[in-house]
């Protein structure tokens, strides 16, 4: 792969997983597309570092560790200018609007909320502060949160997985759609798996629940894009973005428990 690909596939990671101001990639192609995807974990690493203060910083002053969790995924929310929240209310709607694949891409396509829209974005940040809470209780809690919400970007890794294809010509999911060969996806899920083994325990949590909550989060998402490739035919922007809110709701919900 060229050096030229790499650079613009860092570029757009952060330009489009982060609010950061960065150089616009030289050229959006399938190679940097791929690398864009699959390094979307690392770009939305000073996001995580500014949410990571803001949780230590809540610790310091006694705030309720609820107080702390809606904060916390406040800062992952400004710091990717909530277009994944926002993918997951067009989503909702997308599949509750119509049975008619082109019906619903309008609905997703006018950006406006509706109510299985709203219902969605209630019932995902509910659960991800529920379960953020204890972690954040926790020892080491801020870190292990803030790790979490990174990896739940390796949700791309399902959304974007070759075989899976767009649901329409042109856009983000078209240009994303298939780019991660499957034995790329395959191992970069076991570093994820592995990060998150490593990381639960300094919360006093066994190491077999961080990789039971990567393995649930991918098979969640799974679930969802299938769903989408049902309705839809294939992903969209739209999709990306819900798979990362999928996920980290599941990686929270399971690193929580117990």
């Amino acid at each position: 792969m060229k050096s030229g690909s790499v650079r613009d596939g860092v570029r757009l990671a952060m330009g489009t997983m982060t609010a950061l101001r960065v150089p616009g990639p030289v050229v959006v192609d399938r190679d940097s597309a791929r690398v864009a995807m699959m390094v979307a974990p690392l770009a939305v690493l000073p996001v995580a570092v500014i949410a990571g203060a803001v949780a230590e910083l809540g610790r310091a002053v006694a705030i309720s560790p609820l107080v702390v969790a809606v904060l916390v995924l406040g800062t992952f929310a400004l710091g990717s200018r909530a277009l994944h929240l926002d993918g997951l209310a067009d989503t909702a709607d997308g599949l509750t609007g119509s049975y008619d694949a082109e019906r619903a891409l309008e609905i997703m396509r006018r950006g406006n909320t509706g109510p299985a829209g709203a219902a969605a974005l209630v019932l995902v940040l509910v659960l991800q502060v529920a379960a953020l809470t204890p972690i954040l209780a926790r020892p080491w809690g801020p870190l292990v949160a803030v790790v979490l919400l990174g990896l739940a970007r390796s949700s791309l890794l399902v959304t974007c997985a070759a075989g899976i294809p767009a649901a329409r010509p042109g856009g983000l999911g078209a240009s994303v759609a298939g780019v991660i060969p499957r034995p790329a996806g395959v191992v970069l899920g076991a570093v994820a798996a592995a990060i998150a083994a490593v990381v639960l325990p300094l919360s006093g949590r066994p190491w077999w629940q961080g990789v039971t909550a990567v393995v649930v989060a991918g098979a969640a998402v799974l679930a969802l894009v299938l769903r989408c490739r049902r309705r839809f035919g294939g992903i969209t922007g739209d999709v990306v973005g819900a798979g990362i809110e999928v996920a980290a709701a599941a990686l929270l919900a399971v690193a929580g428990a117990g």
